[in-house]
């Protein structure tokens, strides 16, 4: 069985590396079913398939994505047909996203992949020394605590403190 061997890379580029080998893969099972399908989409899709007419603030909270990226990603199910969007109740300026005809006919065939993906990230999940999901929560708590920025900020305040020691 073959090693990654550059553990010295980067947290950024092994991150890169992993959601390439992840992601990379799943997009060529999408483009063999030959109908336009990108990973990205399942958030969208997802939260859509669970309550039609959400707003795209309302994606982004059940998603847990960005809102920019819950718009563009709407943006392009529009443009596919797979979704359209209608001025919502409360407020003329919000629009509600719904599926269409297509994109509901869709779901049956996407429910079983997400499925399959999920089962398939939990039989990772067993092989690894620790299960990755767990450790990307975990992560993704911690930064949410404590961003990234300022762990670096800190970091930098450090090395410059011991440098001027060193003086």
């Amino acid at each position: 069985m073959m090693k990654y061997e550059k553990a010295s890379d980067g947290l950024g580029t092994q991150l890169r590396r992993l959601i390439e080998l992840l992601d990379g893969d799943l997009e060529k099972i999408y483009e063999n079913d030959g109908v336009g399908y990108r990973p990205r989409f399942t958030p969208i899709m997802k939260s859509l398939a669970a309550r039609d007419g959400l707003t795209i603030k309302e994606i982004s909270d059940l998603s847990s994505i960005s809102h920019s990226a819950a718009s563009q990603t709407v943006s392009k199910l529009i443009d596919l047909g797979w979704v359209f969007s209608k001025v919502g109740n409360g407020d003329a300026r919000e629009r509600a996203i719904y599926l269409t005809n297509v994109g509901r006919s869709m779901l049956p065939m996407l429910q079983r992949r997400w499925r399959a993906t999920q089962a398939a990230a939990n039989k990772l999940d067993a092989e690894l020394s620790s299960p990755l999901s767990k450790l990307l929560a975990e992560s993704i708590d911690r930064l949410s605590e404590k961003s990234f920025s300022k762990r670096i900020f800190e970091q930098e305040i450090l090395l410059d403190k011991s440098k001027d020691n060193l003086n």
